[in-house]
């Protein structure tokens, strides 16, 4: 009963015990909290007591409230308070004991003696004394938590800042570079050169990043005149960068150089090691110096040279290279060669083979036991063991285990016992063998590296034969047995592999040409089926298409023509006169062809120069390719004709590119937008396998 007419007695605002006054900044207060956190608050616990530091003043104000400890009542009104301070301590698990016993302390004078104090205050009451020092600790509590605040900000704005300026670096900066990089990857350089054009093999061509800025540079093997009359000539290796064209190095060679291969490595060079192979020696250079490291003279040599597993134990790979001297009394024999110092493996291995035909290979293979043969012939195909090339050549077996060992599959494919020899491809009605190649994309003539990771992939690989008007695919599960022929008239160009379709397996890109019109085939690698074609005016060039690797996951391929024909105008280009052919002046083209619009072709440039070989080097980290064509370019008067080596970035002449239209093109022109062709191409990047 006292507690309820003690309640009923409280007015709203009224925090004292006097009744008559009345605060409206306490009256906010009491309006916001509860009555329940009311109880709590003024309810004096742990060291806040009747006989506390609040002093006289706080008795008086605790006085008002002592009633409500007389009798039972009371009693259980206590112990509804208790429970309640209880459950809010509970809330505040962080705080420390004393922490909470503070903060109740502040809260109990701010909320309850606010008005009551400032009375005391002007009569200079001992109460004030309690207050200051109260308010003086809450504002040191709040300074500190300002210092925290703002570290805690600067914390969080820093990093932010900082990356915000990183992502803008990266948004301008960057793009700039690339595109200026895209402009410096645009070069042309002359090389003068006393060879006429007409019937001549085209120079030695190579591509390997030596000077460390990811970018493949290009090696060169030229005939240049040392004389006023052009009556001399001198033969050299030069390296140079793809970036800017200019000359890395330069070394003058005895003969000249029939082919380029880099990628040896070495534990006492840092640097790639380039092999430059004339025709009677062999010479390893560092490829990025130029400096010779030994050579090598061997008689009559013919072809590249092969990367061999290590056959002596020296922690070194070897080499294979064939020889054919010219007279007829000599046959075709396999010379090794040691990669570590270029000292011959004992003598040459001969085979009496028919000195006639396209030489094949030489190749290594490995059968799916892990045995290595070396693929040779001369129009015909043969195989033969590299255990037993060693043997022969030094009389010795092979220092390592795993080349001694023999695949009795391919053994058993031999006519005889006596015979070291196995036939995989004999000519008949004279369709001797043209070219064999190992089914890897990219691989080419001038792409045919000497690094460890090439070489695997090309061993491990099935292949390509091509004999007459036919093509084979061999197949390494089968022992190289053929899975399909696909046969046409005469093919005059290497086979390239690129993705055409989307199965995942390579298909092939073939040109052949007949009767002043160049057809163009792409065979499906899966089963031969042609998947793909079209015709062009003849350009009188014989220079291998490039199959570009794409964002797309398929290929685009690179090729030289002349104007397409259209079908209905087949009969009037075939029968075009050869004279008036050649009385006009003859366009050659370079096209990009995309399986994604099989029926567009984008038109990259256009030049009367004779181009006679091409590589292609990629960027990857510009996402970008650059085409590099060395060309034949006739010059006035008695000065002698120029090779050009010129380099092109992909990505900036398909900007410039014009569309064209092949075959059913016109038909769905309509449908296709060439606003549509033109964004795609645009956003074409190229990369690496």
């Amino acid at each position: 009963m006292a507690a309820a007419l003690s309640r009923a007695l409280k007015l709203p605002g009224k925090k004292g015990s006097e009744l008559g006054e009345y605060d409206p900044l306490t009256q906010a207060d009491s309006d916001d909290e509860s009555e329940e956190d009311d109880l709590v608050l003024n309810y004096p616990r742990n060291g806040l007591g009747r006989d506390s530091c609040l002093g006289t003043g706080s008795s008086k104000l605790r006085g008002g409230r002592s009633g409500r400890l007389v009798g039972a009542e009371d009693g259980v009104q206590d112990d509804e308070e208790d429970e309640e301070e209880d459950e809010w301590r509970e809330r505040l698990p962080s705080k420390s004991r004393q922490d909470r016993n503070d903060m109740k302390g502040v809260q109990y004078w701010s909320h309850r003696d606010s008005g009551g104090e400032r009375k005391r205050e002007d009569r200079g009451g001992p109460g004030a004394l309690g207050g200051a020092g109260l308010g003086l600790h809450s504002s040191d509590e709040q300074k500190r938590m300002r210092v925290k605040n703002a570290i805690r900000s600067a914390f969080f704005l820093v990093p932010l800042v900082c990356a915000t300026v990183v992502v803008l670096l990266c948004a301008f900066l960057i793009p700039c570079q690339k595109g200026d990089l895209e402009k410096r990857l645009q070069w042309e350089k002359a090389l003068l050169s006393n060879v006429e054009t007409g019937g001549v093999t085209a120079p030695a061509l190579a591509l390997w990043d030596v000077d460390g800025d990811s970018v493949e540079d290009v090696f060169l093997g030229v005939t240049e005149p040392t004389n006023e009359t052009h009556t001399t000539q001198t033969y050299s290796a030069v390296a140079l960068s793809a970036v800017s064209g200019q000359v890395l190095w330069k070394k003058v060679m005895s003969e000249a150089v029939m082919y380029i291969q880099c990628g040896l490595q070495y534990s006492t060079v840092p640097s790639p090691v380039c092999l430059l192979i004339c025709k009677s020696y062999i010479t390893a250079v560092n490829g990025t110096t130029g400096k010779k490291l030994w050579s090598s003279s061997i008689k009559s040599i013919e072809s590249q040279a092969v990367l061999l597993p290590d056959l002596q134990g020296d922690s070194h790979p070897d080499l294979l290279v064939a020889t054919l001297p010219a007279d007829d009394k000599f046959d075709l024999s396999l010379t090794l060669i040691s990669g570590e110092t270029g000292a011959l493996l004992g003598h040459p291995v001969p085979f009496n083979v028919t000195a006639q035909g396209t030489l094949i290979g030489p190749w290594l293979y490995e059968t799916q036991q892990g045995v290595y043969y070396i693929l040779f012939g001369l129009g015909n195909v043969k195989a033969i063991s590299l255990r037993d090339i060693y043997f022969r050549a030094t009389g010795k077996l092979p220092e390592t285990q795993a080349l001694r060992k023999k695949d009795s599959g391919w053994e058993g494919m031999k006519k005889d016992n006596f015979s070291s020899v196995i036939q995989i491809y004999s000519p008949r009605d004279h369709d001797q063998a043209k070219v064999l190649l190992p089914l890897v994309a990219g691989f080419g003539r001038n792409h045919n590296n000497l690094d460890t990771a090439s070489n695997l992939d090309s061993t491990r690989s099935d292949w390509v034969l091509v004999y007459g008007g036919s093509i084979q695919l061999l197949l390494r599960q089968r022992n190289l047995r053929k899975k399909w022929t696909y046969k046409t008239t005469s093919i005059h160009s290497q086979p390239v592999a690129g993705h055409f379709n989307s199965d995942g397996v390579l298909d092939l890109f073939i040109q052949h040409s007949s009767n002043g019109v160049m057809k163009t085939l792409i065979i499906d690698g899966a089963n031969g089926t042609r998947l793909w074609a079209a015709e062009f005016v003849c350009p009188q060039l014989r220079l291998e298409t490039s199959a570009i690797s794409t964002s797309t996951g398929q290929s685009a391929f690179l090729f030289w023509a002349s104007d397409p024909i259209k079908a209905q105008k087949n009969v009037t280009k075939t029968t075009v006169s050869p004279d008036v052919a050649v009385a006009e002046p003859l366009i050659r083209k370079l096209y990009l062809l995309h399986p994604t619009y099989p029926t567009v072709l984008l038109e990259l440039a256009s030049t009367t120069d004779t181009a006679v070989t091409s590589a292609v080097s990629y960027q990857d980290h510009q996402k970008d390719a650059s085409y590099i064509t060395v060309s034949s370019r006739p010059t006035p008067g008695s000065v002698p004709r120029a090779w050009i080596v010129k380099s092109v970035s992909l990505r900036a002449a398909i900007t410039k590119g014009q569309i064209v239209w092949i075959g059913d093109g016109s038909k769905t022109a309509g449908a296709l937008k060439p606003a549509e062709v033109s964004k795609f191409f645009r956003r074409l990047t190229f990369r690496h396998q």
